[in-house]
């Protein structure tokens, strides 16, 4: 009696196993071993999330350069000054009331704001709201060029990149006087932009206010 009944438990385990490996066999393990993914019809499949991007950045979110004209607006204090107008410098650096300097070229508009509002609130105020607004950046380019004209500025604008969006040198230009007058006033920069074309470390930078003026040859 005990060897029958040990028979019938040996049987409805080996059906058990039987079953089992079946199940395991409609499996697709093909992804990698991620259990729960089947390529089999009526079947969901597993999604990756998608990967979270950071938002472009808008036309609020441009970086500030040098050569650009910025607005500094300091109010909630006492005696708040009027609004402070004036030209990001070459070494990057404003200066503000209380002789306060503040790196601006690099940064945008809310970057700055915040550096500037932790200076005076740590030394001199107690609240304090700061605004820096930055006005349209333009460039000219006058003299023998094709189209002179006023220009929106871009990133990494040099003198022979200006000179080609204001369509080129005319056959009267004496390429090797070019005079770049920057914003802030200043003995015009002299580039020869013929050596320029030939070796790039001579195309000088240009900076949003500056001034390209493209001379004519005395002989034709």
């Amino acid at each position: 009696m005990n060897s029958w009944l040990q028979s019938i438990h040996g049987a409805v385990a080996g059906l058990c196993l039987l079953g089992v490996a079946l199940a395991c066999g409609g499996c697709d393990t093909s992804g990698g071993g991620r259990q729960g993914i089947t390529n089999r019809p009526g079947q969901y499949r597993a999604v990756t999330p998608p990967v979270a991007r950071e938002p472009l950045p808008g036309p609020g979110h441009d970086i500030i350069r040098v050569g650009d004209k910025i607005t500094v607006r300091l109010s909630d204090i006492p005696n708040p000054p009027e609004a402070i107008e004036l030209r990001v410098p070459e070494d990057g650096q404003i200066t503000l009331i209380l002789d306060q300097k503040v790196t601006a070229a690099g940064k945008i508009a809310g970057q700055l704001e915040t550096e500037i509002h932790d200076i005076y609130v740590k030394k001199f105020f107690n609240q304090l709201t700061v605004n820096v607004k930055s006005e349209e950046r333009a460039f000219y380019v006058d003299g023998e060029v094709r189209k002179p004209d006023r220009y929106l500025y871009a990133a990494e604008l040099t003198a022979l990149k200006a000179i080609a969006v204001a369509q080129g040198f005319t056959e009267y230009a004496k390429k090797t006087r070019v005079e770049v007058t920057r914003i802030n006033g200043g003995k015009p920069i002299i580039v020869d932009c013929v050596k320029a074309m030939r070796n790039p470390k001579l195309d000088i930078p240009i900076y949003p206010g500056d001034r390209i003026f493209v001379p004519r040859r005395i002989w034709l």
